[in-house]
């Protein structure tokens, strides 16, 4: 693959890339670049965690790039995620690395790790504190953000500990690519102000869309990046959420009560799941409806949807349906494996006896 090919991929992941020059240069100049990212085990893992990371991942591996995907059990330990349990985090990683092993990945290019794995290294913990030793505490805070938490809450010591251990772990796993979500952007600028003068490196980031949560978009004044924050799908919010775990009956409950105004595209999450994962999976979406109301449609691009749906050709109702129906496709696999695989299903079981924290 040439290298306009690779980075037109890459931008199909990130809707940001810092920066794209250097991206270039970096596919000149290394076969295999190493990219990550990591993830919080601190409940139900959600579509856009498992299929949805599984579409991103792959664009990026084709590019020749290897992925890191770090189950990160002490950062949620210090975010007090599962009340501060390390036990029921460790299932939870567990639980995490089987969803994402049935969510699609191409596995021969993805690695999956665990930030305990890091830890017994003296050269992690001289990083951390080589991060910490030159910045301020309130440059840390303003990291805030990629804890799920806001500047002006009250942190605890942990917390604070938390973005040093994030940066550090860009160059403990020597990646080139820091490939995570827009709300992670803070500690991989962090990354990239603080490589160099630490002897390290400047990451590209690529930073990709955050999935919207089923719920209706509340209006503020707030920039395009804390809004997406505010929209996206959280587990800590049950019912604006499709976990791979459901069950087909949950799927559609949840896809036919979600937010989906007819006529609009833009923050309708219904919209999302189709640009974002259904035509990313199949080549077209057939909308199965009755004759009166203008019998079956055969959509093959998102453009087209948008289209339709802009024109009010396509009512809400007939969308969540075939919606509710791909969606439910594509996690079958992974409600099998969790059916039949004893050890899967006893973390499912645990993981579900669990109380979610924020």
């Amino acid at each position: 693959m040439d290298i306009e090919k690779k980075i037109q991929l890459i931008r199909e992941v990130g809707e940001e890339i810092v920066t794209e020059e250097e991206l270039r240069k970096l596919f000149e100049t290394k076969a295999n670049p190493i990219a990550y990212d990591g993830f919080e085990p601190s409940g139900k893992v959600h579509i856009a965690q498992g299929i949805l990371r599984a579409i991103t991942v792959n664009k990026v591996t084709k590019t020749g790039v290897k992925f890191i995907m770090l189950s990160a059990d002490w950062h949620a330990w210090a975010n007090n995620k599962l009340s501060g349990d390390l036990d029921k985090i460790h299932d939870c990683g567990s639980y995490l690395i089987e969803v994402w092993k049935k969510s699609g990945m191409d596995l021969d290019k993805v690695k999956f790790i665990r930030s305990t794995d890091l830890l017994s290294k003296d050269s992690y913990w001289k990083t951390v504190m080589q991060i910490a030793r030159n910045s301020t505490v309130n440059r840390i805070v303003r990291c805030a953000q990629i804890m799920g938490r806001k500047e002006s809450e009250s942190l605890q010591a942990s917390q604070i500990l938390y973005p040093c251990m994030q940066c550090a772990d860009i160059f403990e796993l020597k990646c080139d690519i820091t490939q995570l979500g827009m709300d992670q952007r803070k500690v991989n600028m962090l990354a990239r102000e603080i490589g160099p003068k630490l002897g390290f490196w400047k990451p590209v980031v690529v930073s990709h869309h955050m999935l919207m949560g089923l719920g209706q978009p509340v209006s503020d004044e707030k920039n395009a990046i804390e809004r997406a924050i505010d929209l996206k799908m959280s587990k800590s919010k049950p019912d604006s959420a499709i976990f791979m775990t459901d069950s087909i009956e949950e799927v559609e409950r949840k896809i036919m009560k979600a937010y989906c105004p007819e006529g609009q595209v833009e923050e309708n999450p219904i919209i999302e799941y189709c640009r974002y994962i259904l035509f990313e999976k199949f080549k077209e979406i057939k909308i199965e409806r009755p004759s009166k109301f203008g019998g079956d449609l055969n959509i093959g691009s998102f453009e087209e949807l948008a289209r339709i749906y802009k024109n009010k050709e396509l009512h809400p109702m007939d969308l969540k349906q075939s919606a509710a129906k791909y969606i439910n496709e594509l996690l079958e696999p992974v409600r099998k494996h969790f059916e039949k695989n004893n050890k899967a299903n006893e973390l499912l079981k645990k993981i579900n006896s669990y109380e979610t924290t924020r």
